[in-house]
């Protein structure tokens, strides 16, 4: 029986996309299914943020960022905690990661076109001791483009593959199986579904017209996690965050359901830590959805007070931006799924920025006019849309007002004015001294320190209660499920493993599907400004093992 191509790659996202313009100049034949229409090529990469992880970065020394691979290193595997049996791969896949982001990576990225902007941020700054959870330095470049700009090169490569007659695009088809020949798996089965003209993200039809059979002689499955599939979230929710949320909000559309993950351990795949999974807290609903549950992060600066649903601080190092897992377990151990940003308009202004494309259409749209408008403004646009129409926020000059709006989002009056006022005054009286006893306030004042937050990203210490610089802001945060940490175990060529440890003949896995490489290369909790990049390198090394496979 002769192959329909050289290789089948089952998911059209960053993974997918990379992997497949590896194959292309490698001239090997392509055939690219994926179960959403062709305007949602790109996958989630389309709507994200940009958000890239390099180390010793020109962006960094212009900005005298002291960065190199072993600061890097420590801070990954401080992060990652890896502690099991099956971390062996996974901690391999970090290694090799990390020389990646503090080798080749910008290179690689820089000579396709890919730009980035020249402000570098700090995400999840830890706050524990130097080999702990978190970024000892700014290490988050933001994609000059977002994540349209990021796709961009990789899109055309693969279409200029198609006109080379090397790519096929299979929208519509929804794989239900693998299957082997003599012991090596070269078969994808599935279902062809219904044309869909919907808009990218929103939810397409899951009618039947037919099916389809394709083979091949190699498979690579770049489909994606569970973000999407709450039902799937809260069976693999473990037992050290708490209780799984009652009410979650999605940060990425239905259709990254987990549906393949299942496929492929049905044929032999060993999928691993199934139970690390990266959710953010911060979310809230978007006023203008694109999918069901449609949740957008905040991406905070620190000094919003951070406070549980009965009004109390959130424990140190807790702080806007600190440690993402730990405050959701703190969180979800106090027995209810939101929590507080309280604030004033001065904060909002400047240190609120929202993740996602759509929420940043300066950079998305390249606009160094718009950068510039923002930074004049005294609340961005996308920010003041959300002030207006967002149902999370609760905006009031007087703090009364702001007690009895915040009362009136949730099933209980759990916050009281008067408790509320004493820990804002509290919090105000030490910010009269350059020093204090309050690690909040230390934390804000060393964060501008650095230029980069100085400039754009922390707003000078100041009263909260300051009527200056009101009105006051109350935003409920909700839980926003995100990333799957873990996946298809794979080598570092991202051939999938067996149980045991034999590939699984024929079978590759890159991106989310694979915990963005290894299994699980993040361990517990990411660096921020990962995701993205372990698709761009699980990719490629897929794309180019598989190239040699079929040669």
């Amino acid at each position: 029986m002769a192959y329909d191509a050289d290789v089948i790659v089952i998911g059209a996202g960053l993974a997918g996309l990379t992997a497949t313009a590896e194959l292309v100049d490698a001239g090997r034949r392509v055939i690219l299914v994926d179960q959403e229409p062709e305007q949602s090529l790109g996958g989630q990469a389309h709507w994200s943020f940009g958000g890239l992880f390099f180390v010793g970065s020109p962006e960094q020394r212009r900005m005298r960022i002291k960065d190199h691979r072993e600061l890097a290193l420590q801070d990954w595997l401080g992060t990652a905690g890896f502690d099991r049996e099956e971390d062996h791969w996974p901690r391999k896949w970090a290694e090799a990661y990390v020389d990646f982001a503090s080798g080749e990576k910008r290179a690689w990225l820089h000579g396709q076109g890919v730009r980035f902007f020249p402000v570098v941020g700090w995400a999840e700054r830890g706050g524990y001791d130097a080999e702990g959870h978190g970024n000892s330095v700014p290490r988050f470049h933001i994609t000059w483009g977002t994540g349209p700009g990021l796709l961009a090169p990789f899109v055309r490569r693969v279409h200029e593959g198609a006109a080379r007659g090397l790519v096929q695009f299979k929208f519509r088809h929804r794989v239900t199986g693998l299957s082997r020949t003599a012991g090596v798996v070269d078969t994808v089965t599935g279902e062809i579904l219904e044309p869909s003209g919907v808009e990218r993200g929103k939810a397409s039809n899951r009618d039947v017209t037919g099916s389809f059979e394709f083979r091949a002689q190699a498979v690579i499955v770049t489909s994606g996690g569970i973000g999407g599939n709450h039902d799937l979230v809260r069976a693999n929710w473990p037992k050290r965050l708490g209780n799984p949320p009652e009410k979650m909000i999605s940060g990425v559309p239905a259709h990254v359901d987990g549906l393949m993950l299942g496929i492929a351990e049905r044929e032999g795949a060993h999928l691993i830590n199934r139970d690390r999974m990266w959710h953010y807290t911060e979310g809230i609903e978007n006023w203008a959805p694109i999918w069901d549950k449609h949740g957008i992060r905040i991406l905070p600066g620190p000094s919003s007070l951070w406070l549980d649903a009965r009004g109390n601080r959130l424990p140190v190092p807790l702080f806007p931006g600190f440690d993402t897992l730990g405050t959701l377990s703190h969180i979800m151990h106090t027995g209810y799924d939101y929590t507080w940003f309280v604030l004033n308009q001065r904060i909002i202004g400047k240190e609120f920025t929202l993740s996602g494309s759509e929420q940043n259409p300066d950079l998305t749209g390249k606009s160094v006019r718009g950068v510039v408008d923002r930074a004049r403004a005294d609340v961005p646009g996308p920010v003041k849309a959300f002030m207006d129409h967002g149902v999370d926020f609760v905006v009031e000059r007087d703090l009364g007002a702001l007690v009895r709006g915040m009362n009136a989002l949730t099933k209980e009056p759990l916050i009281d004015e008067a408790a509320l006022h004493r820990t804002l005054a509290a919090r105000d009286r030490e910010i009269i001294n350059p020093y204090t006893k309050d690690l909040q306030v230390n934390a804000i004042r060393g964060a501008r320190k650095f230029l980069g937050d100085r400039l754009i990203r922390t707003v000078a210490p100041h009263p909260i209660l300051d009527p200056k610089a009101g009105p006051l802001i109350a935003v409920r945060l909700n839980i926003l499920t995100r990333k799957t940490l873990g996946g298809l175990e794979t080598d570092l060529s991202s051939r999938v493993l067996q149980e045991g440890g034999d590939p699984l003949p024929g079978v590759y896995a890159a991106g989310e599907a694979a915990g963005f490489g290894g299994g699980g290369v993040h361990g517990y909790r990411s660096l921020e400004g990962t995701f993205l990049g372990g698709c761009l390198f699980s990719g490629r090394a897929a794309g180019r093992a598989a190239a040699k496979s079929v040669g």
